[in-house]
């Protein structure tokens, strides 16, 4: 079963990258995000699926619209 919310360190490996992207991303807005008791943050993990279908790459470079069904 998947975690609806994940930790800072989990969401940036399944991201690939570093905690303070996540962090920064999350002040953007690209990553919804909670904080729960005293501060810690929870990245939401539909959060996390979504930023990454926006930036799946399809066939090698090309886009769902020139895709063959």
């Amino acid at each position: 079963m998947d975690k609806c919310l994940l930790r800072v360190d989990e969401a940036a490996m399944r991201l690939s990258v570093s905690r303070w992207t996540i962090y920064r991303w999350v002040q953007e807005g690209r990553l919804d995000a909670t904080k729960i008791g005293k501060g810690s943050l929870r990245i939401f993990q539909t959060s996390v699926a979504a930023l990454i279908e926006q930036n799946r790459t399809w066939d090698a470079g090309v886009s769902k619209s020139h895709r063959i069904p």
